[in-house]
């Protein structure tokens, strides 16, 4: 009998896992607490940006034309502990406010509603980023709360999606890490993703904290490696030097590698921020602190590329904000997507407005969230709309259609020609033959 499969939590995590299984072949049952959300998925529709994920909703939701109808969601518990074999957890796990330590109030909640329900063999397996130490003891929660006991299973299945990319990374994922405690739940993950493991996807079986581990330890490196280019960005601006062209060298060295290695305004998202973070604080608890201290510097060299990218628009606008008109091209913490938690593109354009700059704003796809987020700030209807009167234009998110932005065009609306590329992306050389003052991070003026 194929196995039924449900996904606890439909955000950005749940709501792709839950499309991705049923075009896997699974019957799927997606459960969310707010109903508002499973109505809107219901329709076929998707709460959130992301490339392919609509699509992929709309030929699997029952009850729409052409549909497989694997896919359902609901609010109700009680009938996701009757319809699935096995529950992904994939709920949200944010940073504490006031407070470096991942809150798991959501995952406990998650585990705390589905557990008395459980009255038949089943496997419920964490796909939430948590800290070292929480499967273990959800584990015993989960035992200690379902009627079945200790044959409601615990697994942990680290997720590795890129935002922009979260499909294709669940379809095709480059590994797959499973922590289990017993054959029968590491059988039961094979049978889940038998077909990318039949397509030579290395699977991974582990314990319990080593799963938890490598997600943080991914983030981590991930993060450190662009602090590492940010900080040779700042050495790169005091000695004269050119950051793009630093990189490109050390990406030649196999040992290094060009991915992540891309100098400018830093990382943001729902991610990377709270979960090197989180990963500190848990050090921090298990007497393992001074191991992480060097992310603590990691996340400091990120800020301050916000803080250097104000710096260096006030310079462009003579020293000061005041009567001046800037535009930001991008909201979103990254391309192909409408994220915009710990975006470093709203965080600078926020910190030039309350310096007293009149300051625009344009994004693709994130405006509806950056205008809940920041409604103090102006929104433009497009990239020349953003930069009309403009005393310089600030490209904070590299999506294609900044890339592709013609200088002359640009150029016609503003008041000043200048540019600021908190991406290193644009072309120098065409921007200042547009008449274009040129500016970006670790690069010479």
């Amino acid at each position: 009998m194929t196995l039924r499969i449900t996904v606890i939590g439909t955000g950005y995590l749940g709501a792709t896992h839950a499309a991705c299984m049923a075009e896997l072949g699974f019957e799927v049952l997606g459960y969310d607490i707010d109903p508002d959300k499973v109505a809107t998925l219901t329709a076929g529709r998707v709460p959130m940006y992301e490339p392919g994920l609509e699509e992929l909703l709309v030929r699997h939701v029952a009850g729409h034309e052409g549909s497989t109808g694997r896919l359902r969601f609901t609010s109700s518990v009680e009938e996701v502990a009757e319809f699935g074999d096995v529950h992904f957890v994939c709920v949200n796990t944010p940073q504490k406010g006031g407070e470096f330590a991942a809150d798991m109030s959501y995952v406990d909640a998650a585990v705390d509603a589905l557990a008395p329900h459980l009255t038949r063999p089943t496997l419920v397996v964490g796909k939430s980023t948590v800290p070292v130490g929480s499967a273990a003891r959800l584990a015993a929660r989960l035992a200690s709360l379902a009627p079945v006991g200790e044959r409601a299973e615990l697994a942990w299945n680290p997720e590795f999606l890129r935002e922009g990319f979260a499909v294709g990374d669940t379809l095709h994922p480059d590994r797959l890490v499973v922590g289990v405690r017993s054959e029968r739940a590491e059988a039961l993950l094979r049978e889940v993703y038998a077909t990318p493991v039949g397509r030579g996807v290395p699977f991974v079986v582990t314990d319990f904290a080593t799963a938890e581990l490598v997600k943080a330890a991914a983030n981590s490196f991930l993060a450190t490696k662009i602090s590492f280019i940010n900080a040779m960005a700042e050495v790169c601006e005091s000695a004269g030097a050119d950051v793009v062209q630093l990189s490109r060298a050390l990406s030649y060295d196999e040992r290094i590698g060009g991915k992540f290695l891309n100098a400018g305004l830093g990382f943001g998202g729902g991610c990377l921020p709270k979960d090197i973070r989180a990963f500190m604080a848990r050090a921090g608890e298990l007497g393992a602190d001074q191991a992480l201290t060097f992310l603590r510097e990691v996340d400091s060299i990120n800020m301050r590329r916000r803080s250097r990218m104000v710096e260096l628009a006030r310079e462009q606008c003579g020293g000061g904000f005041l009567g001046r008109r800037v535009a930001v091209l991008g909201a979103a913490f990254k391309p192909n997507s409408d994220d915009i938690r710990d975006s470093p593109a709203l965080n600078v354009a926020g910190q030039i407005q309350l310096q007293g700059a009149q300051v625009a704003v344009y994004d693709p796809k994130a405006m509806d969230n950056a205008r809940k987020m920041f409604p103090g700030l102006a929104y433009a209807e497009s990239a020349l709309e953003a930069a009309r009167g403009a005393h310089v234009v600030l490209h904070l998110t590299e999506w294609q259609e900044f890339r592709e932005m013609d200088p002359e065009a640009l150029g016609a609306v503003v008041a000043e020609r200048r540019i600021l590329d908190g991406r290193n992306v644009l072309d120098p050389v065409a921007w200042r033959a547009a008449g274009w003052t040129y500016r970006a991070l670790g690069r010479p003026s």
